[in-house]
């Protein structure tokens, strides 16, 4: 995440901190209502029978680790030397490409899952249609209008996020979320992420959302809600209300952090914190 304004001047250190909480807490909602969206969605979908990590769960666990960190490592590098290339084109074609397909695949499953709970005749020819039209309204949000775009991709990272946590197994989850976590720093202050923010997250439409002052990219919204969703699946409303909490707790203090340093992981302090007390609530519920 990152900061496009700094706290206006205030005349009191009482009011500063006031002003500053205020301003912090308003920037939760957004990411409250990716959370509670994927929510909605993981109480609707029917996990599709594919599994999505390159290997068994057990030792494999860390392997599907590695394997997203460095899926996640090699498309912010080639988005950075695209940026560096001044290759902004291919990007939108690139981003473009992606967010149709992520958008397509998710209405798909999602209207699916739905419908079957009714009977309906020629259902899948209704759902193909009803996903095409969504995808096409995406698309045109994102790359026509800002704020209604902001709106697509804080859903997009609260389905997309619910739909990893369904069918992702726990061992894999956790160590994907906390190696991601780790990940994160490194990308930020010495990776490409970083370097990417510096540029201006604005140039990647469709990959990051702004409101107010504060810039944050999908993939943390698609991460939160990968924790909360695979909480409510697996280990029910107390586990997935503490990893609600502590989320929005760990964004809370990253935004404290952001206000000092301008630029600030999104990760690593939601991700332990959200952890932490979905499995502090499973072990006391």
């Amino acid at each position: 995440m990152s900061l496009e304004d700094r706290a206006d001047h205030e005349w009191s250190r009482g009011n500063v901190v006031k002003v500053v909480l205020k301003k912090e807490l308003v920037h939760l909602m957004p990411i409250l209502a990716s959370l509670l969206f994927g929510l909605l969605c993981a109480y609707v979908i029917i996990p599709p029978e594919v599994e999505i990590t390159p290997f068994s769960e057990g030792v494999g666990s860390i392997g599907n680790a590695v394997y997203f960190v460095v899926l996640v490592g090699v498309g912010a590098t080639m988005l950075y030397l695209l940026l560096k290339r001044k290759s902004l084109r291919l990007i939108s074609i690139m981003t473009g490409f992606a967010l149709t397909m992520a958008v397509f695949m998710l209405s798909f499953i999602y209207l699916y899952s739905v419908l079957s709970i009714f009977t309906v005749a020629f259902s899948e020819i209704w759902v193909l249609a009803a996903a095409m039209a969504m995808t096409i309204l995406a698309d045109w949000a994102i790359f026509r209008t800002r704020r209604v775009a902001n709106v697509i991709i804080l859903g997009l990272g609260g389905a997309l996020g619910t739909f990893l946590g369904v069918l992702i197994p726990t061992q894999s989850t956790v160590l994907i979320l906390g190696f991601l976590a780790v990940y994160d720093v490194f990308a930020v202050y010495r990776g490409p992420v970083g370097k990417i923010a510096q540029s201006g997250l604005d140039q990647f439409r469709g990959l990051s959302f702004s409101f107010r002052d504060i810039q944050m990219g999908l993939g943390d919204l698609t991460f939160y809600s990968m924790l909360v969703g695979h909480m409510w699946i697996f280990f029910g409303p107390a586990a997935c209300l503490a990893g609600v909490i502590g989320v929005l707790g760990g964004c809370l203090v990253s935004f404290r952090m952001l206000e000092k340093k301008g630029m600030f992981p999104g990760l690593p302090l939601p991700i332990f914190l959200g952890l932490t007390a979905s499995f502090l609530a499973t072990m006391f519920s």
